[in-house]
């Protein structure tokens, strides 16, 4: 049974999918199939090809038969029988509405999907699986993509029928290309909005300008730069990947500047079919297309190069199935918000779907309905509903779940309480703020960012008294930001400095900036000093954070890869005085290579054998060079562990030897743990059942059974002391604590967040004092060889004093060795005690303390 707009039950079509490469005229046969139906509706993955689309069928159909819906935008006439929506706004049945009138009730006769294989795409792709599963037209389906989703929809769409349409034109290969030889009708393709800015600067500088188009733009700001490159302006367009999702344009060569982008995760290599759906932009129609890469001079290896097979596969359009799609319930349970976030999670049940990732929407659904205050408003389907509306308000600033939450938050107030709508007032406020063309072009971006946020908000129906209104105000603003941006992108941008280097590289035929690294670490470009690299770590200049010369740091980032490979060369060979471990109290235990951070430790197998996390500032680097400087930092470790701890490795050596006698290992397992050192109290029972053997196997390991404690006196040094918390601190997964001063014995007046770790780290509380165990164990071998049976004694007092201790520190440990106070009938000195063992227990002496103690304690 096929449903019309994903729900509604109609007659039954089965669905043809239409798969092929770019530049096969997909989207086209879609439009022209959807305009011979008395109704229809496409969704596409990006407002700038949906608004692009809306205008070709407008030429067709007249303006009041065709709608726009998107996230910030809605075109909505009365009549309309032509959708062209986003993904995302394709009106819904049974699942979160985009509050546009009777979007959820209206059917289509004809309903398309464009760039299914988006299902595949971590953060959007259950959106683009929903609607292969569940749109569906009246009378015809079409679902658009890549080869690659064939796999995929003969698993999961019944009765579907495939045709694959063939590029009208060949995309071939041709090779690494300079700025200065880059074919006329270029676009270059970068991935970040640093580095297009940095691409369209030389551009300007040496070949006349460039326009600038990417995903943040408005339609407005890119439909004008656009229309600079296509009507011969300029000679060049840079772009990031946004280009590569249907956008059409004269184009005949595609520049890759990059083969590597950062994905919201981690930076990684471009897959092939990304390649290929962005080299394939090249070419039009019957008009041949080439593709390669930007040569960057004095580079080794020349830049970003493809490898034989990924050629191969681009020009053949040859690429692996794919084997999964992301999926997440499309008609999640309403009747409260734990079963909203229980069915956004359930698991698919189909073969081929897998769980998608949490979205920035569910993440901010789990943090408020944690909130007492929103779960109290929350009750019944529909206020659940409205709740799941607001957390599908899209975080255009990138500002992250945590920050976009609250946000989301105050919103939902306003659309729980009083008439449910956001206050006129407060969202003038927030338009007021953003009324502003000052600034440069990044800041300008952010604002039209901003405004999406609240053109958005003005989109749904029912959250403001008077939508229509606050929708044009909206507009105003973002076609004013729009227009500023477009002036600041096509007009010279750069300070005096810049410009008079630019002219001198273009003047000397150089059409790169050419990026050197002295060897103090100062990166120059053109002999501009910008900054500094210290370890993996670049370091820009005070006086390059401004104007242009963000571009020159962008592209200096960029060429930096040779350095970065032949520094990880030279600390996988370096010696070991270049490492050092950084236990700063405060921060991750960490370890430095000549000065800067290069990793930070964590939870290992055991104590002594932590695992080394690299620093992000190390992600550039090949895996082969990753794994070079991991092992070495490892190795590095394992020595350091042998020199400082020597006497704690053989401890848990045998607390994991399954040879050892188990009372042995029962004995040393919690003091390996531990870093060497355990309360007494904590092993009573072993100790009381421990034969003599053992102890003498522990003794010999130099282990030390004192009266409170038991510790290996080594391990109580400074620099052990030293690594013994930071490994633990490690294995704790907290930051590095604070430690008293190298060498004290005594610590006075410790935080109550400081007692824990300066007890493991060899400290035992008497108070207002905390003692380190080895003082405390020559002062109970001075204590018990004073006394004399059970009659009163005075202990001498030259230690006690000599080590800073105070009375009341000293009455505390007093009683913890088994004393108590005399009885004084007459003045006597405060150190006045009486031992309570018995006659029988062994006299004190340093040779066998530890029987003395027993004979104390236990009676």
């Amino acid at each position: 049974m096929a449903m019309g707009t994903l729900g509604r039950a109609t007659i039954d079509a089965s669905p043809v999918a239409v798969l092929g490469p770019t530049n096969t005229g997909k989207t086209h046969l879609a439009i022209e199939r959807m305009c011979g139906h008395s109704s229809g509706m496409i969704g596409f993955p990006l407002r700038l090809l949906a608004r692009e689309v809306y205008d070709r069928v407008v030429a067709i159909k007249g303006r009041n038969e065709v709608a726009l819906i998107t996230g910030e935008e809605k075109i909505l006439p009365p009549h309309a029988r032509y959708y062209l929506c986003t993904a995302e706004s394709m009106p819904l049945s049974g699942a979160r509405q985009g509050g546009s009138d009777d979007q959820g009730l209206r059917d289509f006769a004809f309903v398309a999907l464009d760039e299914a294989q988006l299902g595949a795409d971590p953060e959007r792709g259950h959106v683009f699986t929903d609607r292969i599963l569940r749109a569906r037209g009246r009378e015809e389906t079409m679902i658009l993509g890549s080869e690659t989703l064939r796999p995929m929809l003969r698993s999961l769409v019944p009765g579907v029928r495939i045709e694959t349409r063939p590029r009208f034109s060949t995309l071939a290969y041709a090779g690494p290309k300079k700025l200065s030889r880059l074919p006329k009708r270029s676009v270059v393709v970068a991935f970040s909005a640093e580095e297009v800015y940095a691409v369209a600067e030389m551009l300007r500088r040496l070949r006349g300008g460039a326009a600038v188009v990417m995903g943040a733009l408005s339609p407005r700001t890119r439909n004008a730069q656009v229309a600079m490159y296509q009507a011969g302006e300029v000679d060049y367009l840079v772009a990031t990947d946004a280009i590569g999702m249907g956008l059409n344009m004269d184009v005949a060569h595609v520049a890759f500047a990059s083969l590597r982008k950062f994905d919201g995760r981690r930076s990684r290599r471009l897959t092939v079919p990304e390649m290929a759906q962005i080299a394939g932009r090249a070419g039009r129609h019957h008009r041949d297309g080439t593709f390669g890469t930007l040569g960057i001079e004095g580079e080794e290896g020349g830049g970003a190069v493809f490898t034989p097979e990924e050629v191969a596969a681009i020009e053949g359009h040859v690429f692996p199935p794919l084997d999964h799609l992301y999926w997440r319930c499309g008609t999640p349970d309403l009747s409260s918000a734990d079963k909203l976030v229980a069915s956004l999670e359930a698991p698919p049940t189909k073969p081929g779907l897998r769980a998608a990732p949490k979205a920035v929407d569910l993440q901010v659904l789990k943090r408020l309905a944690g909130d007492d205050f929103i779960r109290a408003r929350a009750r019944g389907p529909g206020m659940v509903g409205r709740l799941w509306e607001a957390c599908g308000l899209p975080d255009f600033r990138k500002t992250g779940a945590e920050h976009h939450a609250r946000l989301v938050q105050r919103i939902f107030h306003h659309l729980s309480e009083g008439s449910g709508h956001v206050p006129a007032p407060w969202f003038a406020e927030q338009l007021a703020r953003l009324d502003s063309v000052q600034g440069d072009v990044e800041t300008i971006a952010d604002r039209i960012a901003g405004a999406r946020t609240w053109a958005y908000i003005a989109q749904r129906a029912d959250w403001l008294a008077d939508p229509e209104h606050w929708r044009g105000r909206a507009q105003a603003l973002e076609e004013k930001l729009s227009d500023a941006l477009h002036e600041r992108l096509t007009q010279r941008f750069v300070d005096r400095r810049t410009s008079v280097l630019m002219r001198d590289l273009a003047q000397k035929g150089i059409d790169q900036l050419p990026v050197k690294v002295a060897d103090d670490g100062t990166v120059c470009v053109a002999g501009e000093p910008i900054g500094t690299l210290t370890g993996f770590r670049f370091v820009p200049a005070a006086d390059a954070r401004h104007g242009d010369m963000k571009r020159l740091l962008a592209a200096a980032e960029r060429r930096l890869g040779g350095e970065l490979a032949r520094r990880a060369a030279a600390l996988a060979e370096d010696e070991d005085k270049a490492f050092t471990l950084a236990t700063d109290a405060g921060r991750p235990v960490a370890i430095f290579w000549r000065g800067d951070v290069v990793a930070r430790l964590q939870r290992g197998k055991s104590l002594t054998r932590p695992r080394v996390i690299l620093h992000r500032t190390l992600d550039p680097l090949v895996p082969d060079a990753r794994a070079r400087v991991e092992e070495r930092l490892v190795g590095w470790i394992a020595g350091q562990v042998a020199k400082n701890l020597a006497a704690l490795v053989p401890i848990e050596a045998a607390a994991r030897d399954r040879d050892a006698p188990p009372a042995l290992r029962a004995l040393l397992a919690p003091l390996a743990e531990a870093g060497g050192i355990v309360s007494r109290d904590e092993v009573a029972d072993v100790l009381a059942t421990a034969e003599q053997e053992v102890r003498a196997a522990a003794k010999k390991m130099g282990l030390k059974v004192g009266a409170l404690d038991l510790f290996v006196p080594p391990l109580v040094r400074p620099e052990a002391m030293r690594w013994r918390v930071a490994l633990l601190a490690a294995q704790a997964g907290e930051a590095m604590p604070p430690l008293p001063p190298p060498g004290a014995v005594i610590v006075d007046r410790a935080e109550a967040e400081q007692r824990p770790w300066l007890t493991r780290a060899g400290y035992r509380d008497l108070g207002e004092q905390m003692l380190r165990v080895d003082m405390i164990e020559k002062l109970s071998v001075q204590a018990h060889g004073a006394r004399e049976g059970r009659r009163p004694f005075m202990p001498d007092p030259a230690l006690a004093t000599s080590l800073g201790l105070r009375g009341s520190a000293i009455a505390r440990l007093m009683r913890a060795l088994g004393f108590r106070p005399a009885p004084e009938p007459a003045p006597q000195p405060s150190w006045l005690w009486r031992g309570l063992a018995t006659p029988r227990a062994t006299p004190a002496r340093p040779g066998n303390a530890f029987a003395a103690l027993a004979g104390l304690r236990n009676r």
